[in-house]
């Protein structure tokens, strides 16, 4: 039973969701603002080049250059000691603002995280390749599907494998997503001190990742809703056809019995016609010649 001609709604909508939720996975997983804050520093000391946001010990700045035998007083206390400068870290990369030139400097992250969860890291780095690969096999099976659009047989198992690799995916990325935040948060504790943020929350890359697993799972559904929907309307297209088979079939029987029913009566009857009228010449012919023999006696 081909299908309708053109793409169907369902169709370019899981298509939709499953190009969006790639997109979002690679852009998160490149970029470097999956968490970030501010850090504290230690304000650095004022000199010929920097005059803000430094130490000045007693307004004598060659004093401070020069002589390290002097003990020297600073009136700033508590937090005006301290830089908080911004940082933001991804899953390859942490980079933070640089206080002493413009820019900001990066050191990677996998350096970063305590030897103990090197291992998770790891792990979620390779959940999150599988992850966009499983993707763009989904897609390239779902567009493979448009050129199928006539076999409803081949259609229905591209449809299928589309949908098992998309829900494969989404599980992929739920934990690949989950093992990166188990690690950023140990190494907020457990990481070196002159990184340890001072206050931090989730960025954008961070939304995009999820995001993208919402879309992948939404598309894994519709996907599942398409092939459900098609297998039962090709099976009550068969059932139908079926039906009106068999009842055709019956028709025709019928028909052919009636048919050789008439037949066989006619023969019949037609042989009957023929043996009496047989019958009765042959009687004539025997009773002839007696009668004259009679005459004539």
């Amino acid at each position: 039973v081909p299908q309708p001609a053109g793409v169907s709604p369902w169709r370019r909508l899981h298509m939709s969701l499953n190009l969006m939720a790639l997109l979002f996975s690679t852009t998160a997983f490149i970029t470097t603002h999956w968490c970030e804050g501010t850090q504290r520093v230690p304000k650095p000391n004022c000199g010929k080049d920097k005059k803000t946001n430094c130490l000045n010990y007693s307004g004598n700045e060659t004093a401070n250059e020069t002589n390290q035998n002097v003990v020297h007083y600073s009136w700033e206390t508590g937090d005006d000691r301290f830089l908080f400068r911004y940082f933001h870290t991804g899953i390859w990369y942490s980079c933070e603002e640089n206080i002493n030139a413009a820019g900001e400097k990066c050191r990677s992250f996998i350096d970063l995280a305590p030897a103990s969860e090197k291992g998770v890291l790891w792990l979620s780095v390779v959940s999150e390749v599988l992850y966009i690969t499983l993707l763009v096999v989904g897609f390239s099976l779902m567009c493979l599907e448009l050129f199928h659009s006539s076999n409803v047989i081949d259609g229905l198992k591209l449809n299928a494998f589309a949908a098992v690799f998309t829900v494969l995916s989404g599980l992929l990325g739920m934990v690949a997503h989950m093992m990166y935040t188990q690690v950023f948060q140990v190494t907020v504790s457990l990481g070196p001190e002159d990184w340890r943020p001072h206050s931090w929350d989730y960025g954008w890359s961070f939304c995009l990742a999820w995001g993208s697993f919402t879309c992948c799972m939404a598309a894994s559904v519709t996907t599942l809703n398409s092939y459900t929907k098609t297998v039962i309307e090709f099976r009550h297209k068969r059932k139908i056809f079926e039906q009106g088979f068999r009842e055709e079939q019956t028709f025709l029987d019928q028909e052919a019995i009636k048919y050789f029913q008439e037949r066989s009566v006619q023969s019949v009857s037609g042989s009957v016609e023929v043996f009496v009228d047989s019958t009765a010449s042959l009687r004539k012919s025997e009773i002839s010649p007696t009668s004259v023999d009679l005459c004539g006696v």
